[in-house]
């Protein structure tokens, strides 16, 4: 680990395999290129968490872009989070713009330049891709925050990344077999498959994490001023259940009928998470919180 301006960075093993086989084969200033608009592409999404004060952990850096980890997971509006997602992708679009006009200008060699226009096109291409946790899947799974409850966003983002995941090791396999080496298309897609597989594993704990900032995100809505969606259930479901059909950008108010639609009580969605972390009652019927 290396720590600058404050930033604690990683670079993943595969990211060090690939320097040290650069500098086997002789294409170690490609290798370096490729680590300084990683780098680049990174410290895009690092300016972005700052401008919104988010607690950047650390920033991991990978063969194809980066990972910059923070304690948000889900408690920020979903149009910070896009934005956030979208910074490391734009930074392609100025380095390519100062490439252009750099070979234009006849400054350095215009191989090397073609390198690096090529080398931007395919990691910002590629980071846009509808898998997690590239950017392209952060984006995809704001936009479905919108549409889903935030429980159901989780795992459709995550099942939705794991297909995909596995048509990239399926292609790469093809390209194998017709003699086309892609063998580093198949490490990638293995890395996103392992990655994915982790994450779904890992669904009850950030949905966990989520409910725990809730009532917090729930408050700041309310003080700002928001249009509650109502949640209709009957009092046999369990305050989990209710819970699992929160949406991250709305504020819920839960109304309780009998079996003949008949209102039998209304409650904020405080006083359901109240219940699940400090009485202990997650399996419980939600009519018991009228007794």
């Amino acid at each position: 680990m290396i720590k600058c301006f404050g930033i604690t960075f990683s670079i993943h093993p595969l990211f060090t395999i690939m320097l040290l086989l650069s500098i086997i084969t002789g294409y170690f200033m490609e290798a370096l290129t490729l680590f300084g608009i990683v780098l680049i592409h990174e410290m895009g999404h690092v300016a972005a968490i700052r401008g919104f004060g988010w607690r950047l952990k650390i920033v991991r850096l990978l063969p194809f872009g980066g990972v910059a980890e923070v304690e948000e997971l889900g408690n920020v509006p979903a149009w910070e989070e896009l934005i956030v997602a979208i910074a490391g992708p734009l930074q392609h679009i100025w380095m390519i713009g100062l490439a252009l006009l750099m070979k234009a200008c006849g400054v350095f060699d215009p191989v090397w330049w073609d390198y690096f226009i090529q080398a931007n096109l395919m990691l910002g291409l590629f980071n846009l891709l509808p898998i997690l946790p590239l950017d392209g899947g952060k984006v995809m799974q704001c936009a479905v925050s919108y549409l889903l409850p935030y429980h159901r966003t989780i795992r459709v983002s995550i099942m939705l990344s794991l297909i995909l995941s596995l048509i990239v090791v399926g292609v790469a396999i093809h390209e194998i077999a017709l003699g086309r080496i892609q063998l580093s298309i198949a490490v990638v897609g293995v890395f996103l498959l392992v990655s994915n597989w982790y994450a779904w594993r890992q669904v009850p704990f950030h949905f966990l994490r989520f409910l725990a900032v809730r009532g917090e995100r729930g408050s700041i809505l309310i003080h700002s001023g928001t249009l509650a969606q109502p949640i209709v259930v009957t009092k046999h479901r369990t305050i989990e259940q209710i819970l699992k059909l929160l949406k991250r950008e709305r504020y819920h108010l839960v109304y309780v009928v009998n079996e003949y639609g008949k209102i039998q009580g209304v409650l904020p969605e405080q006083r359901l998470l109240y219940a699940f972390f400090y009485e202990k009652k997650q399996g419980s019927a939600v009519s018991e919180l009228f007794m």
